[in-house]
């Protein structure tokens, strides 16, 4: 096995699969190495001069800052972002999708609606975060570390989760930011992982809880109760009150059964956090086969984070389904310029200290790694933070590249599973949807198998390929679909997880 990784001939660059000490000679390219190359970092295989482009996945990822030579590290010390035209060839690699004749099976939980869930949960909103203390009051006295004795005579309920956030007030009423944080909580309250929900008010909040129901035209009954502190009477009958709502919800939300339901039912969230420069190698394209062979099962795949695909966009335009769903697309990285423009930020800002130690330079590289996440199959659909998803196959929202904002939107979306990739270490989790975690090379797991699922690293090791991690991923996500709890579930993770994106000002 090399100590290096090349992902493309007409690549300028090729990539460390471990350190590399100055005197290595990388067989194969006549190179060798010059001064210290970290595990996922860069090594230059021919003159790069000065303003010349860097090529890695034959593509452009920044451009050199001064004359590199063959064998020296290229990164934030040579290597810049710069902007370039990208060509939109729209719809060239869309082709329709194979699907496959015996779809896969899992085991959901099928609602009186015939939606399927994957997992049972009672949720606690907030309209405002004035309410967030009182919500979780009461999930917490259904916290079975707690009080174990509250949910013993209802195996079939995963939990009672109180979702708080610290928006709702001090803002336009009728503005971008109250619609979408409106968008987002009518898409949690519509879940499917939900038997029921109580939405909690103070009172007197911009994001009345009328206004809520009205916008996203939601229905209150038995299964989704509202009330607010003010009208309650304070903090304590406020507890009181929510803890008897759900004492009436939890024998209904315990009358169901797992059945064998086709893979189509899978709406599965995309998102890498704390890249590496191992990501676009063997985790992202390994989620990608496995997305691959989710699609021509029948299932959904939502890719987001535009400030994480900004320079290969022109990727995905290929494979988009129509010219209007292409120029979707393009309109939401133009509001992104737009957008950091009026914050005085650039979309290049996004790479983080991690991302940096990790291998990673440009946003550039590292969208091109990121976008192996979504596979092959054709782009359906481009929806914007929030919103429904409606398509069958391959689809885009658009969110920002903070995880926990990003996953937040998938699952109003209807995501009921999140495949998570990570190069630097993450404990996420999600509610109501269970994440699985990826890591992207092996000493991650060997360091955090407390909260990785699935080791990618036999990929970059020569030990494993790519599609066949993308079939171990896949009979994962039928699994955890069934019921089996990944590790930030049983950590407890998801609750303080969910954020939703705040657009405007605070006022």
């Amino acid at each position: 096995m090399t100590p290096f990784i090349r992902i493309h001939p007409a690549d300028n660059v090729v990539i460390a699969r471990r350190q590399l000490l100055g005197g290595t000679v990388l067989e194969g390219e006549s190179v060798t190495v010059s001064g210290l190359i970290p595990p996922g970092h860069k090594v230059a295989t021919r003159a790069i001069a000065a303003g010349q482009a860097v090529r890695r996945y034959d593509q452009i990822i920044g451009t050199a800052t001064q004359d590199i030579a063959p064998g020296q590290h290229v990164h934030t010390h040579n290597l810049a972002f710069s902007d370039f035209e990208r060509t939109h060839e729209i719809g060239v690699d869309a082709r329709p999708t194979a699907y496959v004749d015996t779809p896969a099976t899992f085991m959901g939980i099928v609602r009186p609606d015939g939606r399927v869930a994957t997992r049972n949960y009672i949720g606690v909103l907030t309209s405002v975060n004035c309410s967030a203390t009182a919500a979780r009051a009461i999930a917490d006295q259904f916290r079975r570390d707690i009080h174990p004795e509250a949910l013993a005579a209802f195996p079939n309920v995963d939990g009672v989760v109180a979702l708080t956030h610290g928006m709702g007030c001090a803002t336009d009423s009728e503005g971008e930011e109250l619609a979408v944080l409106r968008r987002t909580l009518g898409g949690y309250a519509r879940h499917v992982n939900f038997a029921g929900i109580l939405v909690v008010g103070l009172g007197c909040e911009t994001n009345q809880i009328q206004g809520l129901i009205a916008q996203e035209g939601l229905a209150e009954g038995a299964w989704l109760q509202t009330f607010n502190i003010q009208d309650t009477g304070g903090t304590a009958k406020t507890v009181a009150r929510g803890v008897e709502l759900i004492q009436g919800m939890l024998a209904h939300a315990n009358r169901v059964q797992r059945q064998a339901v086709p893979a189509s039912h899978l709406v599965v969230g995309l998102q890498c956090g704390g890249s590496d420069g191992y990501s676009g190698i063997s985790a992202n394209p390994a989620l990608g086969a496995a997305v691959d062979r989710l699609v021509r099962h029948g299932g959904t795949a939502i890719l987001s984070e535009t400030p994480e695909i900004y320079g290969g966009e022109h990727l995905l335009t290929r494979r988009a389904a129509s010219p209007e769903v292409a120029a979707k697309l393009i309109a939401r990285i133009r509001w992104w310029e737009a957008y950091t423009a009026r914050h005085a930020m650039r979309m290049d800002n996004n790479p983080s200290a991690g991302n940096k130690a990790g291998g990673l330079t440009t946003i550039l590289e590292k969208s091109l790694g990121a976008i192996a996440k979504s596979g092959t199959t054709r782009l359906e659909d481009v929806y914007e933070f929030a919103q429904a998803v409606k398509a069958r196959g391959f689809v885009y929202m658009d969110t920002p590249g903070y995880d926990p904002v990003s996953a937040t939107g998938q699952v109003a979306g209807g995501a009921n599973l999140i495949c998570f990739t990570t190069g630097r270490g993450s404990a996420y989790g999600c509610a109501p949807s269970p994440s699985l975690k990826l890591s992207t090379n092996t000493a991650l797991w060997n360091r955090q198998q407390d909260d990785i699922d699935i080791d990618c690293g036999g990929i970059v090791e020569g030990a494993d390929s790519v599609d066949a991690v993308g079939e171990r991923i896949f009979r994962q996500m039928l699994a955890t679909a069934s019921g089996e709890a990944t590790k930030s579930e049983r950590h407890g993770y998801g609750q303080n997880e969910f954020v939703p994106w705040q657009l405007g000002a605070v006022m």
